[in-house]
């Protein structure tokens, strides 16, 4: 099983490699960015499974906001002693923790894995499983019957996570694009039908004549897990 992946926003560099140092002592991958924009921007296209950010010199609240409304895996916000009020309203705007440093590892890594723990409990989205392939999204991974392991990039995955939120219903372009491309995706609505393409050509049997994603003329895309060619909803 792949390590999980924690993308890390520290600007002080002596606390980045501190944390670093205590994320991959506990087993997991790190991935460092400058600003939230860039992680944003990786999420969208890597696996990540947490982010821990230290916003100052930022706006903590504004910071989170940011993440939370891209993204719905944990954020930890790590930073220097904060009252009371810093806190409470840094978890209303939807970091899941919120601890002072100097933070000790083996705390930082308990309160990461019960934040981790959180989520899969809140309903981690069981496998699809179909006579051509197996989705498992919680992993973003797929394979064909055999096993063998289909290759998607992240943009990919992250387009069939979206459509797999609604299976055989119609999400429409704007939804997607918005969602798997930000602002820069209603500019350029081309990118749905290459992107649809490079799915069939990797999980229908019949890329011409596709069971699985099915496109509404003007509309948008259906990903019907039943395989079915009937109407669209």
């Amino acid at each position: 099983m792949p390590a999980m992946t924690v993308v890390l926003i520290d600007p002080d560099e002596d606390s980045r490699r501190r944390e670093m140092a205590a994320l991959r002592y506990g087993g997991y991958d790190v991935h460092t960015v400058q600003t939230v924009t860039q992680a944003i921007t990786y999420l969208r296209n890597h696996r990540g499974d947490a982010v821990l950010v230290d916003p100052a010199p930022l706006d903590a609240v504004q910071l989170v906001g940011e993440l939370r409304a891209q993204t719905e895996v944990p954020v930890l916000v790590v930073t220097e002693v904060a009252d009371e009020l810093d806190v409470v309203v840094a978890l209303d705007a939807g970091a899941d923790d919120y601890m002072a440093k100097p933070v000790r590892v083996e705390e930082l890594l308990a309160r990461l894995r019960a934040a981790l723990r959180r989520v899969q409990r809140s309903g981690e989205p069981a496998p699809i499983v179909t006579d051509d392939f197996t989705i498992d999204v919680a992993a973003r991974r797929a394979f064909h019957p055999d096993g063998s392991e289909i290759p998607f990039t992240g943009v990919e995955f992250r387009l069939i996570e979206v459509l797999l939120r609604q299976p055989g219903h119609l999400v429409s372009r704007e939804q997607l694009l918005q969602e798997v491309w930000g602002p820069r995706g209603a500019k350029n609505p081309n990118y749905l039908r290459v992107f649809a393409n490079r799915i069939r050509q990797k999980l229908e049997p019949d890329p011409a004549h596709p069971r699985y994603l099915r496109t509404a003329s003007g509309l948008g895309l259906v990903f019907d897990v039943d395989g079915r060619s009937g109407p669209v909803r």
